[in-house]
């Protein structure tokens, strides 16, 4: 015959331990999925008197008269070395996307939407930082925030 006995049950402390910890890990998730969608589905915005970044944590709206257009240009990464991301300071980096806080490697600091390294609109700003995005058409984006800013921002 064997003899059984059991083992106290653990406080209620510890469920709410792993209660905790289940919704840390549930947060997680909701914000893998909002980055995965947003990778998708980011976009370039120019409004009246400003330039909106919509897309994962790190949008923002820039007045373009913070937008230094003068050296604003098209880039294809790979023939401007200098302008690559070096080290990521605060965003998201996954392979095919990247996006939020970088240094460049010739040490500037940039707010990147990077999906394609061969159509890069380089915009610099007055504030201390460039931006660098990847959108469908970089040219057609300088040319309509030249204009838009041609037109006194309205």
């Amino acid at each position: 015959m064997t003899d059984v006995f059991s083992i106290a049950p653990a406080p209620a402390r510890a469920l709410y331990f792993l209660g905790g910890v289940c919704l840390f890990l549930a947060l997680v998730m909701a914000l893998l999925l909002w980055i995965t969608y947003s990778s998708q589905h980011s976009r370039v915005e120019i409004g009246a008197d400003r330039l909106r970044l919509v897309g994962d944590l790190w949008g923002r709206s820039i007045p373009l008269a913070a937008l230094d257009l003068g050296r604003a240009q098209v880039l294809d990464l790979a023939r401007a070395p200098e302008r690559r991301p070096a080290s990521r300071r605060l965003g998201t980096g996954l392979p095919g996307y990247a996006s939020g806080w970088f240094r460049l490697a010739n040490g500037e600091k940039a707010l990147l939407y990077l999906t394609d390294w061969r159509r890069v609109a380089y915009v610099p700003t007055t504030e201390g930082y460039s931006l660098l995005l990847s959108v469908e058409d970089p040219q057609a984006l300088l040319d309509a925030l030249v204009r838009r800013a041609g037109d006194g921002g309205g």
